[in-house]
Order: C-alpha cells, then structure tokens, then sequence
C-alpha cells in the first residue's frame, strides 16, 4: 500500500517534478473549465440586453439562464461514466469543441426559442468539462503538488460565477450581447486543440459502452432536470399552485426513484454512487452543497439589491462585484500554501467564520449602502471561499483512490450546483415572503393617529405642492414607495442573518470530519 503512488496508473511519486505535458494539458482544461462555469451567470447581468435584441418577453428570457443550469445539471454527473468509456482526452476536446460551435450559435440567435436550444446545448456539452479538471487534478498529480493545483480549480469554480456578471455587464456595454458568447470562440479553439494533443491521462474503455445503463441515463436527465426546472422557476411561478412546478416536482420524484434504483442494482451504473461510502467524501459534498449556497446565492443577492435599491446598472454592478473576485485572487496562494501546513479543518473554520462575518456585517444592512458598505463584507466573502474550497477539495476527493475521482469528481461538482439552485430557490422565496411581512408590520404603523408618520406625510405634500404637483395624492404614493423600499431592504437583512447561521453551523460541523492524511505522503489513502 505504501508504495502505491510509485505504481498507480496516471500518478507519479511525490518527488518527482510536473510532467510539462500534463502542466499543459491541465492548464487547458483548467480554461475550458473556466468558460463553462463563467457562462453560468455571464448573461445574468445582461439579461434585458438580451432580451431586447431578441425581443422576448418578460416569462421567457429567464429561460437564457435556465435551459444552461438544467442541461449543465445532468452532463455533470455523467460526464465521469463518459471519461471512463472514450477517455478524458476525447471527451474534453469533444466538449470544448462542441461547447465553442453551441457559443456561436448563441451570438447567430434571432429569436427567444432558438437562444433557449442552442443555450441548452452549451450548457450539457459545457458541463463535460467541469468534472474532469477536477479528476486530472487529484490523479495526475502526486499528493505534494496539491497545494499549486488545488487552489487553481478552487479558483476557477468560485471565480468564475462571481466573476460572471462583471464580464457580461461590461462586454455587452461595450459592444453588444452577442459577445457574450463570441468571446468563448478563440479560447474555445485554443483549449480544443491542445486538449487533442496533449491530454494523454487514461485510455478509453469502449467495451463499456455494451453495458451503458440508458434507463438510468433517461431517470437521471428526468430527476435532475425536473428538479432544477421547480427549483429556478418556482418562486417566480408560485411553486405548487402552479399546475407545471407540481408536474415538475411529480416528475423529479419519479426519475429519482427510478434512478436511485438503477444505480444500485445494475453492473455498471450510469453513475457510481459507491464514493458515498467514504466519509470524508460524503461530507466534503455536504460542505460544498453549502458552499454552492454561499457562492451562487449571494453573486445573486449582491446584484439584486443594488440594482432594486440602489439603481445599479449592470456595469455598475458589475464593478461592485469585482471586490469579491479580487479577494479570491489573492488569498488563492495564500490558501494553498497553507494547506501544506495546516491542519484542513482549521483552514474550513476560518473560511466558515470568515464567510459567516461578512454575512453578519450586512444584517446591518440600510438603503444607502453602496461600494464603500460592501467593501468589507466583499471581501470577507472572497477569502471565506477560498479558505473553504481549498480543504473541502482536498478532503472530498484527496482521500479516494484513483480509479473512483472521475465519478466522484461528477458527483462533487453536482452537490456545488445542486446547492446553488437550491440556495436561489430559497433566497428569492425568503426575499419575496420577508417583504410582505416587513411592509405589513410597517404599515400598522403608518396611520394618522402616528404624529411622526403626519409629519413626513405634510413634509412630502408641502415640497410637491411648492414643485406645482398635487402634494395630497403625491405624498401618499412617497410614502408607499418609502415603506416598500424599507421592506425590501428589511428582508435583504433577514436572509443574511439567516445565512450567518448557517455558516455557523458549519463551523460545527466540520468536527465530524476526520483528519486527513498529510498531502507530503504517497499513500493509497491519499489518493495515489
């Protein structure tokens, strides 16, 4: 066993230096990676644009962002059973090439539908290349190399999101929105190339193709597409008073039973459940659900009061935002140095409480906070997810043999996304739900036995009447528009609070994991 990372396939002893092929190869794949996730959201920010361009109404445009997460949702997870039929090296050029085609199609877009397809098509192919990045990192490098490859991807899969809106806010003032999609083109063609030639990790296992579960395949695509379709459009659909979230949900159960059952009972599973088994594993993926919460919902929530409450444009926003990328960039080395000398779980500590102080300072939330107020809480949030992700990494996956990381790597990125969903889900329902009770509590107060609400009510009345406008109805409408906007705001307070806890909690929880090996060693144990 000990001498298991001299002989395992696709590894390499601890001393000896980064193959220059494999340095290349990864890094491509670290870019392809890159541009997968970073299309997730860059179009979140330029939405109306889009919109505009393509004239599409309001209930469909969301579908730009939807039909991407929903297609990208269900490749994830299969992308480790692909690796391991055709190899990682057709696979990932497959999808870079395929990813690059679907991106020019989307700048060619005319209209809504052919925009949702072709944004579909990106989204799957796209997702292939996420989870084999992953895999490459913790197989063809040995365990003392981790803390220069670790933090790289840790990068990537946080950077990119946050990043995401800047980007498109930025390219489709600029230019136009088609370059949302047309700057993935050169890069697209960069990253296929090198890909077909320099990938080389693992050979193809085609005989598994006779046995590929296409049952599973179709109760998997059902369960998790139908789950992230009621998760993204709930909210805005009234959940389950409408007839197609409830369809939506029925659907989701069913495939999941079908799929669960498949997975346990055929040979070879579309997708292998077994890492579960590994404790470590099982909670890294807890953790990164909860760390998809915090990423993914507050690059939402962020945007979602400076535009409402402060008038943000998309470029506005998206310079605000950028605080956060700039925070992860620079705490990247920092985070992998001190993975090699410090024990992971008080590094995920001081992430969690690092995260959890940022989202504490914004309960203090008010209606006049703008980049200054966000400054600190920004940046508490980019150290926060790189102090996490670093160990949560390392922890998932550095404690599985090799021959598991292409399937678990799948399943580790799913929980992320899954815990993205699931955390705009709730966000936007908290952020809807708070609301109406904040204004409900606030307009009790608000009647005319209230000396301070008559006072701003005659104050409001006096300067409209004094600018020629009917001060008596005027007044009333400020009024309304005060209350709601301090409903608003109120509720924006009540979701960081609740994200405060949760963090806490995971501070606790990181007591249940156990110590990982040190990263120096070639054990099985650690992976190699």
């Amino acid at each position: 066993m000990a001498g298991s990372a001299t002989t395992t396939a696709g590894s390499m002893p601890a001393d000896e230096p980064m193959d220059r092929r494999k340095l290349i190869a990864f890094f491509a794949m670290v870019l392809g990676m890159f541009m997968s996730i970073l299309d997730i959201q860059i179009v979140s920010a330029s939405l109306s644009e889009i919109q505009a361009g393509l004239s599409a109404g309001s209930d469909e445009i969301g579908w730009v962002q939807t039909s991407y997460l929903i297609a990208e949702v269900i490749m994830i997870p299969l992308s480790g059973t692909l690796a391991r039929i055709i190899s990682t090296r057709y696979l990932f050029a497959a999808s870079a090439a395929g990813f690059t085609v679907a991106s020019a199609l989307c700048a060619t877009a005319t209209n809504i539908d052919q925009m949702i397809v072709y944004r579909a098509i990106q989204g799957f192919i796209g997702g292939g290349m996420i989870p084999s990045v992953f895999a490459a990192a913790f197989t063809i490098f040995p365990p003392s190399k981790r803390a220069i490859v670790s933090p790289i991807i840790g990068l990537i899969a946080t950077l990119a999101p946050t990043i995401g809106p800047t980007v498109g806010g930025y390219l489709s003032h600029a230019f136009s929105w088609h370059w949302l999609f047309l700057v993935n083109i050169v890069p697209g063609i960069i990253v296929t190339v090198v890909a077909w030639n320099f990938i080389n990790f693992d050979k193809p296992e085609l005989s598994l193709f006779k046995k590929f579960d296409w049952w599973g395949l179709l109760s998997m695509g059902v369960f998790l597409g139908a789950l992230e379709y009621v998760l993204e459009e709930g909210n805005s659909n009234d959940w389950f008073n409408d007839h197609l979230i409830v369809i939506g949900a029925i659907a989701s159960v069913v495939g999941a039973v079908v799929f669960f059952y498949r997975a346990f009972t055929v040979d070879f599973p579309v997708v292998d459940l077994t890492a579960f088994a590994n404790r470590n594993f099982a909670l890294g993926s807890i953790f990164s659900f909860v760390m998809g919460i915090g990423l993914y919902g507050l690059t939402y929530i962020y945007p979602v009061y400076l535009s409402r409450v402060r008038d943000y444009d998309s470029l506005m926003i998206g310079e605000t935002m950028f605080v956060s990328g700039l925070a992860m960039f620079f705490t990247a080395p920092i985070a992998g140095k001190l993975s090699t000398i410090m024990d992971l779980r008080a590094m995920m500590v001081l992430g969690f409480v690092s995260f959890g102080a940022g989202t504490y300072i914004m309960t203090g939330i008010t209606v006049d906070w703008d980049f200054y107020e966000l400054f600190v809480p920004q940046i508490l949030r980019g150290f926060g997810l790189m102090m996490c992700m670093v160990p949560i990494n390392n922890i998932a996956l550095g404690t599985l043999p090799p021959a598991r990381i292409r399937g678990a790597s799948g399943l580790f990125n799913l929980t992320r996304n899954l815990g993205g969903a699931v955390g705009l889900a709730i966000i936007s329902t908290l952020l809807s739900n708070r609301q109406d009770v904040h204004y409900e509590r606030l307009r009790e107060h608000l009647d005319w036995g209230n000396p301070t609400a008559l006072d701003q009510l005659n104050n409001m009345a006096s300067n409209l009447n004094a600018a020629g406008l009917d001060g008596s109805i005027g007044s009333i409408r400020q009024m309304v528009n005060l209350v709601t906007q301090q409903a608003v705001v109120m509720s924006f307070s009540d979701v960081f609070l609740i994200l405060t806890v949760l963090f806490g909690l995971m501070v606790l929880g990181v007591a249940l994991i156990e110590k990982p090996s040190p990263q120096i060693t070639g054990r099985s144990g650690g992976g190699h």
